[in-house]
């Protein structure tokens, strides 16, 4: 799904708030951190995502995995964080960090 620069804009304004909740460490893209990633994009559709290296380039092509294998968006990085979006379908208006910071 491509996104326009407008919406990218809102979901960074939307992101700058919020904290991890994935955290990517040292063993990469486990079953475990991919099922908690699917779980978290249904959940909230938009989230911040932790990557626990020290090499950038690993950082980077984890980041791009990552989105690849969960059909995602990657909407910012910085430093070792990367925002992230996918539209839920349905989308859960009480947990959907998108439809609760929009209001």
């Amino acid at each position: 799904m491509a996104l326009n620069q407008e919406q990218k804009k809102q979901f960074k304004s939307i992101g700058h708030h919020l904290k991890p909740v994935l955290i990517v460490g040292e063993n990469g893209l486990t079953e475990g951190v991919l099922a908690e990633l699917e779980r978290a994009l249904n959940d909230h559709e938009l989230i911040k995502v932790k990557f626990n290296l020290s090499e950038r380039e690993d950082r980077r092509t984890l980041m791009e995995e990552l989105c690849q294998s969960a059909k995602c968006d990657l909407i910012q990085t910085i430093g070792k964080m990367a925002l992230i979006y996918r539209k839920a379908q349905p989308q859960n208006r009480s947990l959907s960090n998108v439809v609760r910071h929009s209001l």
